[in-house]
């Protein structure tokens, strides 16, 4: 039967879809790049524990490389999303990772714009990551990165970029600089305390590792922080086998400027020539890999008083754990012979 005139025979959506795909795949597409890279850029990794002072170091350190001439860019990777507070004086970075959840709502795309921000030739963001109790930060941060690739991550132009991880790099999220080459070169940051020691080894552990699977990041040496003269860090850095970078002494007049969120990494401040060696070390340091000490020589860093050296490990026994006497009871288990 001719269908009446003015109302055309509808056409399926796959054919439409199907046209749509054929016309897309004829494309050819752009040429692989076959010129030199005109600048090489230099992604460096810094852990250290919590509050070790990762955030005051980096700051302070981006914002003179920015007075030197260099392009950088750095990348808060701690769901806590503090790094770039003191650069901006205290004021809260917009992270990407939130930023993205409120654009998808809307039906928006994220734009450079929206989730990077800069302050005297300083390029910062946040990566972020959830909230309390409501997710893993180590999938943040992989989530995060994801969505930078999506702004073009690998085609940005910069002399250094500098990312701010947490040290726990037991998860994988945290420890995927390291395990996926996705940095040259790895900086610790401690001080001369048993704890921040211990994150720092295991960062070196996690160095050493992976190179022995093939991988090429390396360590680049430490920034020992709130240098008291005590001297544990150095001698830690000599039996790991690593560089002292810088180390920022425990003056009070530093601790006053950083709580008041102030930088001090300028070139007119009587700290500049404190974080103009620590520049020129950063990109100057080449990774190695370190000698991983273990945890009684971590320890030997230390005198017996501050760690309780000579505590003997004493097993605990049934009766212990359940509070009476506890009475053998023979075991019912059957054996049986070999044949």
């Amino acid at each position: 039967m001719t269908p009446p005139q003015g109302n055309p025979t509808p056409v399926p959506v796959t054919l439409h879809m199907d046209a749509r795909l054929r016309a897309e795949a004829a494309i050819e597409p752009d040429p692989v790049p076959s010129g030199v890279p005109s600048k090489d850029t230099q992604i460096i990794a810094i852990y250290g524990k919590g509050g070790i002072g990762k955030s005051f170091t980096l700051a302070n350190l981006s914002y003179m490389m920015a007075q030197q001439g260099k392009k950088v860019l750095l990348i808060g990777c701690d769901p806590k999303s503090d790094t770039t507070s003191l650069l901006f004086g205290g004021r809260a970075c917009p992270t990407i990772i939130e930023t993205s959840s409120k654009k998808k709502l809307a039906g928006e795309e994220v734009e450079i714009g929206d989730v990077c921000f800069k302050r005297d030739g300083v390029y910062a963001m946040e990566l972020g990551g959830p909230e309390v109790g409501r997710g893993c930060g180590g999938r943040g941060i992989i989530h995060g990165f994801e969505l930078m690739e999506k702004l073009g991550f690998h085609e940005w132009d910069f002399d250094y970029v500098l990312l701010d991880f947490l040290g726990d790099v037991v998860c994988g999220g945290f420890g995927l600089p390291i395990a996926r080459d996705m940095c040259q070169k790895v900086i610790v940051v401690g001080s001369n305390d048993l704890q921040s020691l211990y994150v720092a080894n295991n960062v070196c552990s996690a160095v050493e590792y992976f190179r022995k699977l093939g991988g090429n990041v390396g360590v680049a040496g430490m920034v020992i922080n709130k240098d008291d003269g005590t001297g544990e860090a150095r001698a830690f850095a000599e039996a790991a086998e690593i560089q002292v970078l810088a180390a920022i002494p425990a003056h009070e007049d530093i601790r006053r400027k950083s709580a008041n969120y102030q930088i001090i990494g300028t070139p007119e401040s009587e700290w500049a020539p404190l974080f103009e060696e620590l520049s020129t070390n950063v990109a100057e340091a080449p990774p190695r890999q370190p000698n991983t000490l273990s945890q009684d020589q971590l320890l030997g860093l230390f005198s017996g008083e501050e760690v309780g050296r000579g505590v003997v490990l004493d097993p605990a026994t049934p009766a212990d754990m359940r509070g009476k006497t506890v009475i053998d009871k023979p075991s019912l288990e059957v054996i049986y012979d070999a044949v």
